[in-house]
């Protein structure tokens, strides 16, 4: 039986089509942007297509604010969607390596074919369990990780997982950056906030237009608010997001 897809409920044309045992990758394009989705539904991700560097969504954008605070050598990125996370990252990072783990062959198939996500010696992708590559990672390897995995309709409970939290904490370089996009935020007396606050002495966070919370933490003192002007200047020059309008927005949690 071939694939069946429904007319879609996100605004353009459908211009590819994939399907695996996780269900269908779609690409549909409107006239500014094109968008990943899994269902038809909900965007995955979202560039635009005269500029396929920069990310769309406020979220994704908020994932990079790190990159203002601290400048890793090696980052992990758990999930890759389109690859709009990831290839921010390598286009504002440019002598630091980035590791991504994605589940599904296709979709990282299509991120190369349909969102320009780059080839490139300093940017490896594996495709695998991310909880199983986060498991095997050797310990303070790693400078930041930016974990962003969802299915079609929902976030990966893995995310929510103390045991996820603890790996990544054991993962991270002492002075590393966790960066978790999660689709509300954590209950406030709850197992997964308790632990974030016992792996992370600073947690900062920043709530999107959508809804989305993205969570930051750290095992140091930080005040995000005494980056210098001149810093988000030239992260705008790279990659023009609206750095300092996102800084504005981030909290202390």
């Amino acid at each position: 039986m071939g694939t069946i897809i429904k007319r879609p409920d996100i605004k353009g044309d459908i211009v590819h089509v994939a399907n695996d045992r996780y269900g269908n990758i779609l690409v549909i394009d409107d006239r500014k942007h094109r968008i990943l989705s899994f269902d038809s539904v909900f965007e995955q991700s979202k560039i635009l297509r005269r500029a396929p560097h920069v990310p769309v969504h406020e979220y994704s954008r908020a994932m990079l604010l790190p990159i203002a605070f601290a400048r890793p050598d090696h980052i992990t990125v758990l999930g890759l969607g389109a690859g709009v996370v990831a290839h921010g990252i390598h286009r504002l990072l440019p002598d630091s390596q980035v590791h991504v783990v994605e589940l599904r062959q296709k979709v990282f198939e299509t991120a190369r074919d349909w969102f320009s996500f780059p080839q490139h010696e300093r940017l490896h992708v594996t495709v695998a369990d991310a909880w199983h590559t986060l498991e095997t990672l050797p310990g303070a390897s790693t400078a930041m990780i930016v974990t962003d995995l969802y299915s079609a309709d929902r976030m990966s409970p893995l995310q929510a997982q103390r045991r996820f939290i603890k790996a990544c904490a054991r993962a991270l370089q002492p002075d590393g950056w966790l960066v978790l996009n999660y689709h509300r935020m954590p209950e406030p007396d709850g197992n997964l906030l308790r632990e974030l606050k016992r792996q992370f002495p600073c947690l900062l966070t920043f709530k999107s237009k959508t809804n989305n919370w993205v969570i930051y933490g750290c095992n140091r003192a930080f005040d995000p608010w005494q980056i210098p002007d001149s810093v988000l200047k030239a992260l705008e020059e790279q990659l023009p997001v609206g750095w300092p309008a996102l800084m504005k927005k981030i909290r202390v949690l």
